[in-house]
């Protein structure tokens, strides 16, 4: 769930469909089932040439999620990267720590095809895709010491669930309050504080926002 920005960021639009989005997910997550098909469908349309349009796999596209991570330590053995599109911050996170191993989900089956198609990438075989709902992860609880997500709704309750004791959360809005899918800083604060994690960091890097989270020990 990566967004189209651009120089000056998304349609006005897109901004306006994606922040109502983004708020129920953070306050009412019970309605996000009513809202997925047509998402997903929206997505799926969308992926072919995604990071052309976007560049989704630029330094300016990434910036946010390099200055996040300088938050994060021990460094992270596994990583998870929800609404992980066509996976450049999985790559990027495989990169950073070239000992994790690392896992990008997202509920559109085109996004994570495109993702697939770059797998080659990682000799290593560290990096995997697959199709999952963030709302609804397929992994066991404390799964993971870094959970990551560009450009993606809040889902508190999952990510708390599969991140462990000690373990990271960061969220990137690589526009900024441009992003459609933007959560201001004291709803993050109130809603992972909520489920144990704390705030770490919270700053600007370009035009991306950050938000990076710890949970208790």
């Amino acid at each position: 769930m990566t967004d189209e920005a651009g120089a000056v960021g998304p349609p006005l639009r897109v901004r306006v469909v994606g922040r109502a989005l983004n708020a129920l997910v953070a306050r009412a997550p019970w309605a996000w089932p009513l809202v997925r098909a047509p998402m997903r469908r929206y997505f799926d349309r969308v992926a072919p040439g995604w990071e052309e349009r976007t560049t989704a796999a630029s330094v300016e596209h990434l910036t946010g999620l390099a200055r996040a991570v300088v938050h994060v330590a021990p460094a992270p053995e596994r990583i998870l990267d929800i609404g992980t599109g066509t996976g450049a911050a999985a790559f990027f996170l495989a990169r950073e720590y070239p000992r994790a191993s690392v896992r990008g989900v997202d509920f559109s089956e085109e996004m994570i095809r495109q993702a697939q198609r770059k797998i080659g990438l990682d000799p290593e075989g560290r990096i995997a895709f697959r199709v999952a709902d963030a709302a609804a992860l397929p992994y066991d609880a404390e799964s993971f010491d870094l959970v990551a997500g560009l450009n993606v709704p809040p889902f508190f309750a999952e990510i708390a669930r599969v991140l462990r004791p000690g373990g990271h959360v960061v969220l990137v809005a690589t526009s900024g309050p441009a992003t459609p899918f933007y959560t201001p800083d004291p709803v993050l604060d109130r809603g992972f504080a909520k489920r144990g994690i704390e705030r770490v960091a919270a700053d600007r890097a370009g035009r991306a926002t950050y938000w990076v989270g710890r949970k208790r020990p």
